[in-house]
Order: C-alpha cells, then sequence, then structure tokens
C-alpha cells in the first residue's frame, strides 16, 4: 500500500498523455493489443479478489463497452470465473473484430452467460454482488448513448441503494468511472461512485476526485522508456502482486472482518484412525498446495508460574514419537519447558482453510540427533545459531551483524562448524489432536482425538466437538 507522502508524489495521465503511452506501448516497444488487455483484465481480477472475496461477493455483471475498456471487463471476467466467481457479461455493442470474436468465445465454452440490456433486472442490486464498470476508458468523448446511458443510471440507481445501506452490492470501475471527465473527473456530481477504482497503467487525472474505498493501480507492464520519457513516479508493485493499492490508506472496522469458509466437509468415516496418519495427509496437502512454509507452527509453553507464551517455529520432523523443532537451549521457551515440560503446537494452513492443534509432553532430542540436524543446515545457519544468544538482550543488529562477519572469516576455510552445546532439538509427544475445518456460517467441523485403552490396546478415540 502506498504511503500519505507517496501518494502526494504519484503521477496523474491527461487524456493526451494516456493516448500516447498506449500509441508507444503498441508501437516501438512491440506490445500487442491482446498482451495489454490480457495484463489489464488480469489485474483487475486481482485487484478485485483481494478485497470481494468469492465466499461472500460471488455473482459479478461485468457490464462492457464497445472498445478496450470492454475489453479489459471481458478479460476480468474471464479471470474471475477461474477465481471462483460466477460472472455474467453484458457487452450490447459487440466488437466485430477477432480479438473480441475471441474473447467472447472463451467465456462462452465456459458458459459464462451474455445478457442483453432488456434481459437485466430493474434493480442490479437484487441479482449481483458485484457489477464491473468496463463501458468506457479514458478514451471516450462526450455524452453516454443508448444504451450506455441508461446502464449508466441502474448503476447510479444500484450505489445510491447501496449507500443507504439497504443493499451491498458493490461497483467496481475499470480506469475511469464511466461518464466521467477523464481529467475534471465527475462534473455535474451526480455520476458514478464507485467502491473500487482499478486504475490501468497509471492513474488519470480524474482520480484525484476518487474518493470510494479502494483505489488499486493494475496493468503491470510499464517499461522504464515510458516511466522516464513522461517522468512518472509510480508505486511499486508488492512480489508477483498484477495490483497495487493507491490512494487513501485503508480505513477498517475490525469487529466486521470476517470470512466464509467454504470447504469439503470433515467426516468422521472418512479420517484416518490414527491422528499422526491424518496429520501427514493434510500435511501433504498443505505441500501440494503450495502454501508458504506450511511446517511453520505455534509454539505455546507456560513457566512455572502458568503464564504463557507463543511463538512462531518450523517443524522438522514428525514420526510416532512426535513432532520436533530446534532451538537454542537458553532461550525463553526451552526455559519455561524446562520447569514445565508440557506444550502445544498450532498449526494453521489459511489456503485451505484448516488447522490443526497437538498438545503434549515434551523432552529434548538426542545429541546424535541435534548434530545430524546442525550439520544438515546452510552453513550460514549454522554461524546464526552460535551468533544469537536468542531472548537475551543485545546492543543493536550491528552487533550481531559484527559477530556473524567474524565467525564467517574463522570457518571461511571450510572446516567443520561445531555445533555449541545450548543449541539442539525438542520432541512433543503427543496426547491430544484437533483437526478444525472452516465451514459456512461457522458451522465448522472439530475432530478431537483422545487416547483410551480398549482391551489393554492404546487407541484413539475420536469425537465431534461444537464449533
Amino acid at each position: 500500500m502506498s504511503t500519505g507522502k507517496e501518494m502526494e508524489s504519484i503521477s496523474y495521465l491527461s487524456q493526451r498523455q494516456a493516448a500516447e503511452i498506449d500509441e508507444t506501448l503498441m508501437g516501438p516497444l512491440g506490445f500487442s493489443i491482446d498482451q495489454l488487455m490480457e495484463l489489464a483484465g488480469l489485474s483487475v481480477a486481482c485487484a478485485i479478489h483481494e478485497v470481494y472475496k468469492p465466499s461472500e461477493y460471488n455473482r459479478v455483471l461485468a457490464i462492457c463497452g464497445p472498445g478496450n475498456n470492454g475489453g479489459d471487463g471481458l478479460v476480468a471476467a474471464r479471470h474471475l470465473y477461474h477465481f471462483g466467481y460466477q460472472p455474467s457479461i453484458c457487452y450490447p455493442k459487440h466488437t466485430p473484430k477477432p480479438l473480441y470474436n475471441d474473447l467472447v468465445t472463451q467465456l462462452k465454452s465456459l458458459s459464462v452467460p451474455f445478457l442483453s440490456t432488456d434481459d437485466l433486472p430493474s434493480d442490479l442490486s437484487n441479482d449481483f454482488d458485484i457489477i464491473i464498470d468496463a463501458m468506457f476508458g479514458f478514451s471516450f468523448h462526450g455524452t453516454p448513448r443508448p444504451p450506455f446511458d441508461a446502464l449508466i443510471q441502474k448503476l447510479i440507481s444500484c450505489q445510491n441503494y447501496h449507500h443507504t445501506g439497504v443493499k451491498s452490492t458493490v461497483i467496481v470501475s475499470i480506469d475511469i468511472p464511466s461518464g466521467w471527465h477523464v481529467e475534471e473527473g465527475d462534473i455535474t456530481g451526480e455520476g458514478i461512485k464507485p467502491d473500487m477504482l482499478i486504475s490501468l497503467t497509471a492513474p488519470k487525472l480524474c482520480t484525484k476526485k476518487f474518493d470510494g474505498s479502494h483505489h488499486f493501480m493494475g496493468g503491470r507492464f510499464v517499461p522504464p522508456a515510458i516511466l522516464d520519457k513522461y517522468n512518472l513516479n509510480l508505486p511499486p508493485y508488492p512480489g508477483s502482486s498484477m495490483c497495487v493499492r493507491i490512494g487513501k490508506s485503508l480505513q477498517v472496522d475490525i469487529a466486521s472482518l470476517r470470512e466464509n469458509y467454504i470447504s469439503p466437509a470433515l467426516l468422521e468415516e472418512q479420517v484416518e484412525t490414527d491422528p499422526l496418519d491424518q496429520f501427514r495427509k493434510w500435511f501433504d496437502d498443505a505441500i501440494a498446495a503450495g502454501l508458504k512454509e506450511p511446517n511453520a507452527m505455534a509454539l505455546s509453553t507456560a513457566a512455572r508460574d502458568g503464564k504463557p507464551s507463543s511463538r512462531m517455529v518450523l517443524l522438522k520432523g514428525v514420526d510416532a514419537n512426535g513432532f520436533v523443532w530446534f532451538t537454542n537451549y537458553e532461550s525463553r521457551k526451552a526455559h519455561e519447558i524446562s520447569e514445565n515440560p508440557r506444550a502445544a503446537l498450532l498449526f494453521y494452513w489459511d489456503g485451505l482453510n484448516r488447522t490443526v492443534r497437538v498438545e503434549g509432553s515434551v523432552e529434548k532430542v538426542s545429541h546424535e540427533e541435534s548434530e545430524q540436524y546442525f550439520h544438515s543446515r546452510p552453513r550460514g545457519s549454522q554461524i546464526g545459531a552460535i551468533v544469537s544468544k536468542q531472548s537475551c538482550i543485545v546492543p543493536g543488529r550491528q552487533y550481531l551483524q559484527e559477530k556473524y562477519k567474524e565467525l564467517e572469516a574463522i570457518y571461511s576455510d571450510e572446516s567443520v562448524i561445531p555445533k555449541p552445546n545450548y543449541w539442539g532439538g525438542f520432541r512433543l509427544k503427543p496426547e491430544y489432536f484437533e483437526f478444525w475445518q472452516g465451514q459456512p456460517s461457522r458451522l465448522h467441523d472439530r475432530l478431537r482425538y483422545t487416547p483410551v485403552e480398549v482391551n489393554g490396546k492404546h487407541v484413539w478415540k475420536i469425537d465431534r466437538l461444537a464449533p
């Protein structure tokens, strides 16, 4: 997200500059219109998904105009379909060119419905959660003609319901709100007031007057030659994201934050009888889903006085004997384990709507196991383990860096780095498991495993807990 200072210096394009940049991109810089449209539409879909999740805002209507802005809307609708939304298209003035014909064919192959203006309900907010305004872009001049003048009025009526709290439909405009002057904005003050605006390439001058909740920039294709020629200052895109939030900082009502989870049911007859087998199954799912650090887990401990503390650590082994992680034996968590050798682990796999809780007793792993793992780590991590007197106060980051460089020089000959005595592993021996699967309306699945003896044999009892 852009800060206030960054926003003051962000560049805004005039209509002429926006047109020149498009001509340059599709001329000497070698881009084709379909490449730019694909990237623009993907940016729009990504921005929508970042704010309006399909579990809450599923029914989408894309109203597409006759030009490139309409093409961006068609591409966005296709991506939204693959993101899990249910898009519909209103495309009253179909552009008779191969690119647009192909986009229509692609959407129809996905069974995305195309609605005529007569098919649309009088009140769009009854049938749609999101309306994408992809009618007119920065090249539009004059007054909207039929049927777009009536469509714009439908959006205005819909937003008036929404702003009184009666309806929840949101309006998303691509590049500029349709009907606005590209430089002067909503001249009459009676035009579309979208909830979200996605500026493509760079924001246009009119967007300075946008006061909706969400302003994003998309179209991650502007090369340095364009930035230099027009002296553009644009916010950087985070990581691999196709969009970046600009404009005012998002004001969030924490109490209203919620996710309506949609997941397969977690049923007693379908889970493994051994919780370790069930854990491995879910852990494999987390890896297959490409989740970041699926082995990250919250470790909670408590000292002799019962005061709890939690921190994130990485699981480094799991077998019939339990869950293993490694740390400094002089850290706070290690001191608390020495006073109270019990702990709880929590795995959270956001992309799968799953958590696993594990509780049990804790013991140190063998010296040999700690040695073996220590020397399997990258040499930088080995040196870092020696440098860090974990949980102790240090003068500053520079102190740590200097100590690291000293040890790096000492072991520059690639000799074996000795494991410090104060570093090693712990193993939690599980006595309790709980598997949680998020479900709609907060009716989550919770299956608890507890050990019992049956005919002298150790088995796990499975109970369903109320969410």
